[in-house]
């Protein structure tokens, strides 16, 4: 996993630098194959890959995309600003329903966003902005910017604060921005000049001035009046054609001069985050997996020392429980240690967590020694507060071989003492001990 992070971190780096159209078709070609290791990782766990099923689906679908050279536009907006006739009238067809919602929606993973292709562009018509709530629309935001690589907000008037909130959280995703006042066709031209630059006042710095224009997708009908050859009059009503065509000709610019390099760029971002999703979700489990396996130790451990009836003698006990317990982490996390190798680590973080706290390995001495000469309750009291002190060492060696295994079975720049020193400090050990004994009583009472 790490080195396919590695190789998607290589790829985005370049992209940010101007290339000829061969070096954008293999950089395409280069982040087709990353995404198909990402799919076909056999590193990657079967309940990991369940639980993320729709990401890779998504995965899956950015591959067609690339394959396809297909350039994905989200049209964003209120209802009733004219998204959907806005894509129709670009489209020259009626792929999208006008004048219908897509339902009250609340919740903006559960929003069906419908899509329409011609000549390489596919469009995405989204539910309006102001069926949703503040938290809800940033939701849709990025869910919009993870299936698209362009996003047409369009506007029927002067931004609402709604809206103007909507454009600056867009923003935040770093995808191209277009910004189009619809029904265009309403207002006068200097009604309608005076709009574009109030829009283009609102959008500075997020989106460029040439890319916020005026058009009209579904001019409403007007009044003609027809004069025949004969001087008579007749009124009629006609609908004019949309007028997208500024708009049209942008994103074909667009598509022709960079669709393939924004399709590359946002299939390799998604397939990083995608990655960096599964290595923290592996990490996760495998961190509730060392969790069972160090608390199980750590019961073993607590009540062997506790039971051992020979002074002394229960410590080599323990060290060879924790020599055990080191190997089966070292399998969960995939880097298998020898029994040696596995009692040299515990040697090594003993000797650190012994010069750390020498006067708590002292205690356990004594409690060893007391355990032998003590009678009735005494004992058991002597051997709960010792089995909790193994307990207690039990999930120190185990959160250090933990970090010892995580970091590549390496102690890092800082070594071993100072791992083990962050460790102690990051455990509450009070909390620790209570549980231990309580534990502990309760079984030896058994």
């Amino acid at each position: 996993m790490a080195g396919f992070r590695d190789r998607l971190r290589g790829l985005t780096d370049r992209f940010r630098r101007p290339s000829p159209e061969k070096a954008t078709d293999e950089r395409g070609g280069a982040v087709a194959a990353s995404l198909r290791g990402l799919l076909d990782d056999p590193s990657i766990p079967a309940d990991v890959r369940a639980s993320m099923a729709g990401d890779f689906q998504r995965v899956e679908h950015m591959l067609d995309r690339l394959e396809n050279e297909e350039l994905h536009v989200a049209v964003f907006g209120r209802v009733s600003a004219g998204k959907s006739a806005l894509g129709n009238a670009l489209l020259g067809r009626d792929a999208f329903t006008v004048g219908v919602l897509h339902g009250t929606t609340t919740e903006a993973d559960t929003a069906r966003l419908d899509e329409a292709s011609n000549a390489g562009l596919v469009l995405i018509d989204t539910p309006g902005i102001n069926e949703l709530g503040g938290e809800d629309r940033e939701k849709l935001a990025f869910e919009v910017a993870e299936v698209s690589d362009l996003i047409v907000f369009v506007a029927d008037g002067d931004l609402t604060r709604e809206e103007r909130d909507a454009l600056r959280t867009l923003a935040t995703t770093r995808r191209p921005l277009l910004l189009v006042l619809n029904k265009a066709d309403r207002y006068s031209d200097d009604e309608r000049d005076g709009l574009v630059e109030r829009l283009r006042e609102h959008a500075e710095g997020l989106v460029r001035r040439e890319d916020v224009m005026a058009v009209a997708a579904r001019p409403a009908a007007r009044g003609v009046v027809e004069v025949d050859v004969h001087g008579n009059e007749r009124r009629m009503s006609e609908t004019p054609p949309p007028d997208v065509c500024a708009l049209r000709t942008r994103l074909l610019a667009i598509a022709e001069r960079e669709g393939k390099t924004l399709s590359a760029i946002n299939a390799g971002l998604f397939a990083g985050r995608l990655t960096d999703q599964v290595t923290a979700r592996i990490a996760a489990t495998r961190r509730d997996v060392a969790s069972g396996v160090i608390r199980q130790y750590c019961i073993a451990k607590a009540v062997a020392v506790a039971l051992n009836p020979v002074p002394v003698a229960d410590l080599l006990l323990a060290g060879g429980l924790d020599a055990a317990m080191v190997v089966q982490l070292s399998r969960v996390y995939g880097l298998p240690l020898t029994r040696s190798e596995s009692g040299r680590l515990v040697a090594v973080i003993s000797t650190q967590l012994a010069a750390l706290m020498g006067a708590v390995w002292g205690v356990q001495l004594v409690a060893s020694a007391l355990k032998g000469l003590s009678g009735g309750l005494s004992v058991v009291v002597t051997a709960a507060a010792q089995g909790a002190l193994g307990w207690y060492a039990t999930v120190v060696i185990g959160r250090v071989a933990e970090h010892y295994l995580v970091t590549g079975k390496s102690w890092g720049e800082q070594g071993a003492k100072r791992a083990v020193a962050d460790i102690v400090a990051s455990l509450d050990r009070d909390s620790i001990l209570r549980e231990a004994r309580e534990e502990i009583l309760k079984r030896l009472r058994k």
